[in-house]
């Protein structure tokens, strides 16, 4: 009796313990989750040295063990390689040796004193991409990524062999938020944040909102640079995106009120051989929250021989 008593007391010690670390560090627990899948999945967490820095990146082989289509993918404004999550072990199923690497200033890869320019990190994906010995892949870009990985097929043809691109920026647009939405200064910003990022925004207990709050500012400085440097207008393509050569898929999430569609339809006319597919039901977040439609449009493309020229397709809401 008294050892039972004993096991009923540390099994609640033991959910009580677990119920404050949630509480105290909800970020880094969900966190834990994601890396523990993506482990689960094959997925494997690695660094490597390039440009000087130790760059942190995840890499998915093919399931039958074979080399597979290079493909890398590069994360947005805020993010890391984790939030490829539903999309690296999919695409990795398919057939093709996945690539996900946190940029300079982002996730587990340094945070040097620089400017964080979208010149920049195309720098650093390419010497991302000769320290893994990928020369030339199939490269997607999400959001601020987006326009990292355009600039690089422009800059970079050879290294660039089909293109994706998820609610991109890159292109001027008349944005209806200020730059101070992404590193907010308490929990009615963060909340407004994420309201802005997708149309069905989870309701975020306050303590979850304020462990986001803690993270936002731990890189709030980072972020303030890329955004200048993004606002500044130097690296914009609105005019060079005629040059892009390869071919090239817009994927956009219908109601994406960050960068609005009409951004996607405005690389799309410029781009005469890209393909749009529009994601009905999702924002800004579309990989991660369609992911169904967006693995299936993106696989389509990336291995349709011939590859695909013009056109666009709506996919329902899932």
């Amino acid at each position: 009796m008294k050892f039972a008593l004993r096991v009923v007391a540390l099994l609640v010690l033991v959910v009580v313990a677990a119920g404050l670390i949630f509480y105290r560090y909800p970020l880094w627990v969900a966190d834990q989750q994601i890396r523990f899948h993506l482990w689960r999945e094959g997925v494997k967490s690695e660094y490597v040295e390039a440009g000087g820095y130790r760059l942190h990146y995840f890499e998915a082989l093919p399931a039958s063990g074979q080399t597979g289509t290079p493909l890398v993918l590069v994360h947005g404004l805020g993010a890391r390689g984790e939030d490829w999550v539903a999309m690296i072990p999919a695409l990795a199923a398919q057939g093709f040796h996945v690539y996900a690497p946190d940029l300079l200033g982002y996730g587990r890869s340094p945070k040097p004193d620089v400017d964080y320019s979208i010149s920049l990190e195309e720098q650093t994906v390419g010497q991302f991409m000769q320290a893994v010995h990928v020369p030339r892949a199939d490269i997607g870009g999400w959001s601020m990524g987006g326009w990292v990985v355009m600039k690089l097929a422009l800059d970079h043809p050879e290294m660039v062999d089909r293109l994706v691109v998820y609610d991109s920026a890159g292109v001027y647009f008349p944005a209806t938020w200020e730059p101070e939405l992404f590193t907010p200064a308490d929990v009615i910003g963060v909340k407004k944040l994420m309201a802005i990022l997708t149309p069905k925004p989870r309701v975020l207990p306050n303590f979850a909102a304020e462990a986001a709050l803690r993270k936002l500012e731990r890189n709030a400085w980072v972020i303030r640079r890329s955004m200048a440097a993004m606002t500044s207008g130097r690296d914009l393509l609105d005019f060079r995106l005629y040059q892009i050569s390869q071919p090239m898929l817009i994927v956009w999430g219908a109601q994406d009120d960050l960068i609005p569609l009409s951004a996607g339809e405005a690389i799309h006319k410029r781009v005469p051989q890209s393909v749009l597919n529009i994601v009905e039901g999702c924002g800004h977040l579309a990989p991660a929250e369609c992911p169904r439609p967006v693995i299936e449009g993106t696989v389509a493309f990336l291995k349709a021989e011939p590859p695909m020229r013009g056109g666009e397709k709506t996919f329902p809401a899932h």
